[in-house]
């Protein structure tokens, strides 16, 4: 198959990597792409946010197939777009990706096919979202109903702090996303990231992660698009996995067909592990970044012929095996991230990679033949172990030997799974 992925972060570099290995691969294009996926694809100079231009040149290339690593391109139609001139695709129509396009989209579907989450209001307009907070009080949890980067979304632990949170949405801190706001119960428990792939009609699971959100060691500070993760995730046992499948995902998988919006695609469900069980906290409708990098460094079957049949509706045909160790990936940001940061800071050296270790790039670029810091996410230092502790060991010694000096990073990934190992 000719391959298109879409993408140019650490999710797409570690999905180019992996449909690299593919023996059902003829050629792998990719935009726009970046260093180290250029090291895997040929980079198309396209303009991804131009469907038309995605479709023409698949159509020139005859492209057979489309994988679409972010979620922005979903939600404008990118798939819808190339599913009407016969091109097959990985990823959900635009009417399906609501899911993690609208935030109150998703909320209503739980509300409607019962499937656990955190009680919720939505609101257009402050005033009676602020009502709304102090009636319930704090901790509560603010969201911009739509696409903020990973940045829409407040986990009030004071009034104030939930107030605020409401003001800054409706001032158009989040742009247009922040035009509704979704404000829902604080859940308590532990987090995770599970993944399923979705035909439409059949849901394969997949494999498990835990991300860590905040930009601090200690979870502090504020949230971020993810500053590392591992997997498998400890708190998502046999049970566990069961119970979210029953409980959460199929009735998500049949409740889109109901809709008339069958989900194809890859589901994200970000879960908190409470003391009733697996409860929604949101849905994404791609692949996790930084949670696909230790996938595929965990994935031992080819990915191409998964994604296809997702794709195709062929997924009761496929099965997915994985690697009994774990994967952690550490994800080194230029400094003042979340926040504002230097641009085009010089990367000197980056470490050997042996088979344990892979550095996947995010937010790089060339210029003038010095790979240069251009993102808040730089680069995913990534390592196997036969557990969380000895990736840990090993990603860290990888991440020290790169020289970089606007970079700084997390210390302490993985640190629930590291306590649990040795309590």
């Amino acid at each position: 198959m000719k391959v298109l992925l879409i993408g140019s972060g650490g999710r797409e570099h570690a999905l180019a990597w992996k449909l690299a290995q593919s023996p059902r691969l003829t050629a792998l294009y990719a935009a726009p792409g970046n260093p180290g996926i250029a090291e895997e694809a040929i980079i198309a100079d396209i303009d991804t946010a131009d469907n038309a231009a995605v479709l023409a040149f698949a159509q020139k290339e005859a492209i057979d197939f489309v994988v679409v690593g972010p979620e922005a391109p979903l939600v404008a139609g990118l798939a819808d777009t190339l599913r009407a001139a016969d091109i097959a695709v990985f990823g959900p129509s635009a009417a399906a990706a609501q899911l993690e396009g609208s935030k109150g989209f998703t909320k209503d579907i739980c509300a409607k096919y019962n499937i656990p989450t955190g009680a919720y209001q939505r609101f257009t307009a402050a005033g009676p979202a602020k009502d709304y907070i102090r009636e319930q009080g704090a901790p509560i949890v603010i969201k911009a109903d739509g696409l903020a980067a990973g940045k829409g979304v407040t986990v009030a632990m004071t009034l104030d702090e939930a107030l605020e949170a409401v003001d800054s949405c409706f001032s158009g801190t989040f742009g247009e996303a922040g035009a509704e706001v979704v404000v829902e119960a604080f859940l308590d428990g532990e987090e995770a990231s599970f993944f399923c792939l979705c035909d439409g009609k059949t849901a394969l699971a997949l494999a498990s992660a835990q991300d860590h959100k905040r930009v601090g060691d200690g979870d502090t500070g504020p949230n971020t698009g993810g500053m590392g993760a591992y997997s498998p995730a400890p708190v998502m046992t046999t049970d566990m996995v069961e119970r979210t499948m029953r409980e959460i995902i199929e009735p998500t998988i049949a409740g889109m067909a109901d809709s008339g919006h069958p989900f194809t695609g890859v589901l994200f469900a970000g879960l908190m592990i409470t003391a009733k069980g697996p409860e929604l906290i949101e849905y994404n409708v791609r692949f996790g970044d930084p949670e696909c990098q230790v996938l595929m460094m965990r994935l031992k079957s080819d990915l191409l012929p998964l994604l296809h049949a997702a794709a195709t509706g062929t997924l009761a045909s496929v099965s997915a095996e994985w690697r009994d160790e774990a994967a952690l990936t550490v994800v080194m940001a230029s400094k003042g991230y979340p926040g504002t940061y230097d641009k085009n800071t010089p990367i000197t050296k980056l470490p050997e990679e042996g088979t344990d270790a892979k550095v996947f790039h995010a937010g790089t670029a060339l210029k003038d033949g010095q790979l240069v810091a251009t993102g808040g996410r730089v680069l995913n230092v990534t390592a196997m172990g036969s557990t969380v502790s000895t990736a840990k060991d090993r990603a860290y010694a990888a991440l020290d030997q790169v020289e970089w000096h606007n970079g700084f990073c997390r210390r302490d990934i993985g640190w629930q799974a590291v306590e649990r190992e040795t309590a």
